[in-house]
């Protein structure tokens, strides 16, 4: 069993791909289930590299198609693109906050540095699952075996992490204005420089008007170079999970503890 989190956090945020769905996949009903709970206690954010739409689709429209109401979208934050852009419900809908878009020449020069050092590296897919390349924005992300690629080949294709840090380290010092970092299990994600999700929880400060000390992290990579990282690293309490699975099976613990919204 898991141990409470103490002192209660008002607000917790959590990672989407692998932590609350599979990659790319629409919330299991457990994972619909104990978010709505959850957010009938505290404020909760989700912070993904995924763009909005990957939001709507895997997040949002499950949740509104399980009744969401608006006194818990309220408490929702959203930001993909690891916080470069934000997104909360203005009463009818959700809508950006801000979004910290690229310049057409920064994509530009994004676009080239992936795909010339993934083509040296021998990273580049001769047959992907769609497209390598995506623009999200405000951000840049290479997927080695294409957007669409099934879980199974995702998985197996850079189990410890080395080709994404050698691509990574390729990139880096081609774009030093720039922010490149690995993304999930096959992507590189590429942002304006000091933007990663450690950026997105200090900006949730002042957005969600709760401190560091009072949030409260949910991600599958945490270890060292992973993409969650950052969020550990700036001092946020969090809890490893590997999967939906585990997710559902610590909210289940912790959502008790918690007071109800309003109360405590």
């Amino acid at each position: 069993m898991t141990a409470p989190v103490v002192p209660a956090p008002a607000l917790v945020a959590f990672d989407l791909d692998d932590t609350l769905a599979p990659s790319k996949a629409l919330l299991p009903d457990p994972v619909v289930e104990v978010l709505l709970e959850l957010l009938g206690r505290v404020q909760v954010c989700i912070i993904s590299g995924g763009r909005y739409e990957q939001f709507q689709t895997q997040v949002l429209d499950r949740l509104l198609g399980a009744g969401l109401a608006p006194e818990l979208a309220e408490r929702l934050h959203l930001m993909p693109t690891c916080g470069t852009a934000y997104y909360r419900f203005d009463g009818s809908g959700f809508a950006e906050v801000y979004a910290h878009n690229l310049t057409t020449q920064e994509k530009d020069a994004a676009f080239a540095a992936l795909e010339g050092q993934a083509r040296r590296l021998g990273l580049w897919e001769a047959e992907p699952w769609g497209p390598i390349l995506e623009d999200r924005g405000s951000q840049i992300t290479f997927s080695a075996l294409g957007q669409e690629a099934p879980l199974d080949a995702k998985h197996a294709w850079d189990p410890t992490g080395e080709k994404k840090a050698a691509l990574r380290d390729a990139v880096a010092p081609l774009l030093p204005t720039l922010e490149v970092r690995s993304g999930g299990s096959t992507s590189v994600d590429i942002t304006r420089k000091g933007i990663d999700k450690a950026y997105g929880m200090k900006e949730l400060v002042t957005l969600s008007g709760v401190s560091l000390e009072d949030m409260f992290f949910v991600g599958d990579r945490l270890d060292e170079g992973g993409n969650d990282r950052p969020v550990l690293d700036l001092g946020v309490r969090c809890h490893a999970v590997d999967g939906w699975e585990d997710t559902v099976a610590f909210l289940r613990e912790l959502i008790p503890t918690l007071p109800e919204a309003g109360r405590g």
